[in-house]
């Protein structure tokens, strides 16, 4: 047997509702015809978990595992498997958190078929679980300096800042001034370690003075609380005299971040926005236009980019920033209490769930 995480269905209207977490025993996979078996050591949590549970998420399933992240060991492998696929047995792993998006550099291939798994009606995958049965081309081999906590960090916020930051905004060059907002969030985390490692000039916002400290120490060469009404002139004040503007936003606000870029950004600036966590709308205003802004959406990303993520994380040695970890798939206060803390704004950093310990029996 085996155990997997759900969401429990009660009734309650989306937004005053909190869906309830239920663990279930169930079959162990086999896996089948060019799969891999993965026992999961680690899985950690995002917003769209905690947007499921309040049921403002689309295709919500109360039947498959929850969670998109997850990190373990190839345990076995199926028919027809590559060599090299082979090579991975009894080696650590990272899952893919996402499906239906192979390389397109513009977006999914098929639109309709594209879905971040957990909790999802539109694949059965989910990281919070013990094993899992996935086709072979849904695994990196996981960076070796990288624990599993920190591995399982990793996958979606790694993808979403890759592809906000590397791909869409077309700054990830050494010297450009690149603002990354709300930092203390996984993507905003990702993104601010990538863009250090690429050789740019970092400045963030956050609305707590411990975390843009916090950031200073992860090589940011600056930040403002976005609190305060002015944090666009303070921000302005801290850039170099030598390049005294701001190359592109990576933002996950939304809110009135283009009345700030206007003033923050030179002619022909991006706003790369990968996320709307203060509304599902944001004013787009004719300064914008005269000063040749570029707005552009970013989503997820596809497997070519993921692959791309991981190689530069283990080429980098990039460690993923890890918040808290809760020990136990069958610890649901604990982990409630994680859902609680993302809900709250206080973490900096992602929040995982130790599941097994590599090289341990799961306890079922």
């Amino acid at each position: 047997m085996s155990r997997r995480l759900t969401i429990k269905k009660i009734e309650g209207k989306p937004g005053a509702v909190f869906y309830p977490l239920q663990l279930n025993d169930v079959p162990k996979p086999e896996p089948g015809p060019n799969e891999v078996l993965v026992k999961i050591h680690a899985a950690a949590l995002n917003h769209r978990d905690f947007f499921q549970r309040q049921h403002l998420y689309p295709g919500i399933s109360f039947e498959n595992p929850i969670l998109a992240d997850g990190s373990g060991t190839v345990v076995a492998v199926g028919a027809d498997v590559s060599a090299s696929t082979k090579a991975l047995l009894n080696k650590p792993v990272i899952l893919t958190p996402s499906r239906g998006w192979a390389a397109h550099p513009d977006g999914p291939e098929d639109y309709y078929k594209f879905s971040v798994i957990g909790g999802s009606v539109a694949y059965p995958f989910g990281c919070g679980q013990d094993y899992m049965a996935v086709h072979e081309s849904e695994v990196e081999p996981q960076p070796e300096h990288l624990s599993a906590h920190e591995a399982a960090a990793l996958p979606l916020v790694g993808l979403t800042g890759w592809r906000a930051f590397v791909t869409k905004s077309g700054n990830a060059v050494p010297g450009r001034n690149i603002l990354v907002t709300g930092i203390g969030g996984g993507v905003a985390l990702q993104v601010l370690q990538f863009a250090v490692a690429k050789g740019c000039s970092v400045y963030v916002t956050s609305g707590d003075p411990a975390k843009l400290e916090k950031a200073k120490k992860l090589g940011a060469a600056g930040g403002v609380s976005y609190r305060d009404k002015d944090w666009d002139k303070q921000l302005l004040k801290q850039l170099p005299k030598s390049r005294p503007y701001i190359d592109a936003i990576i933002d996950g606000a939304g809110g009135d971040v283009v009345n700030r870029a206007v003033r923050l950004l030179k002619p022909g600036g991006v706003v790369s926005c990968y996320g709307m966590t203060t509304g599902p709308k944001m004013p787009w205003t004719m300064s914008a236009v005269l000063k040749n802004v570029e707005l552009k959406g970013s989503t997820m990303g596809s497997r070519a980019e993921f692959a791309e993520m991981v190689a530069f994380v283990a080429e980098r040695k990039i460690v993923p920033v890890v918040s808290r970890v809760v020990k136990g798939l069958d610890n649901l206060g604990e982990i409630d209490g994680l859902f609680k803390e993302m809900g709250e704004g206080k973490q900096f950093g992602k929040l995982v769930i130790e599941i097994s310990k590599p090289g341990e029996t799961a306890k079922l």
